[in-house]
C-alpha cells in the first residue's frame, strides 16, 4: 500500500460549503470522547471516533468517508501518538487541518506538532475545541482550478 493510500481526502478539494465535514477524533478515553463527540455534533459537524491510530489511518485508506479534520490527543492506545499520525495524514495532504490535544504533551507541541496545527490544552472548554475546527477549515486554501 502506497502513502497516498493511507488519505482518502483530494489533496486539493473541499466539500461544498453547504455540506459539514465529518471529523475524525482520535481519544481512548470514553469520558473525553463524548465531551468531544457532543461538541462537534452541537457545533454542526458529523463526528467519527477512535481510540487509536491504526484505527483512524485504518479508516482513512478505506476511502469510505471523506474526513475534513483531525482531532487528536497525544497519548493513545496503539503504537502511534498523536504525533505520528498527524505526521502521517500531512504526509499525503500537507495542508490537512490537525488539532491536538493534551494535558501532558501541550509544551511539545512547538517541536513535535505538523506546521499550521492548533494545540489545545486539556481541560479546555468545548466552544474552543468547535472554534479551533471551525478556525482551520475556513483557513484552507481553496482548490486550485
Amino acid at each position: 500500500m502506497g502513502q497516498a493510500a493511507y488519505f482518502a481526502r483530494p489533496v486539493q478539494g473541499r466539500k461544498p460549503m453547504d455540506e459539514s465535514p465529518t471529523i475524525l477524533v482520535i481519544e481512548d478515553e470514553d469520558v473525553i470522547q463524548l465531551l468531544v463527540e457532543e461538541a462537534l455534533t452541537e457545533g454542526g459537524f458529523a463526528v467519527d471516533v477512535v481510540p487509536s491510530g491504526e484505527e483512524a489511518l485504518t479508516l482513512l485508506a478505506s476511502g469510505q468517508k471523506t474526513y475534513g479534520a483531525l482531532v487528536t490527543d497525544i497519548s493513545i492506545k496503539g503504537q502511534m501518538s498523536g504525533w505520528d499520525v498527524a505526521a502521517k495524514v500531512r504526509e499525503t495532504d500537507p495542508a490537512f487541518p490537525v488539532i491536538y490535544m493534551s494535558g501532558a504533551h501541550a509544551d511539545e507541541w512547538a517541536s513535535k506538532g505538523v506546521p499550521n496545527s492548533i494545540m489545545l490544552a486539556k481541560p479546555f472548554a468545548p466552544a474552543q475545541l468547535v472554534t479551533a475546527v471551525a478556525q482551520l477549515l475556513n483557513s484552507a486554501a481553496p482548490p486550485q482550478i
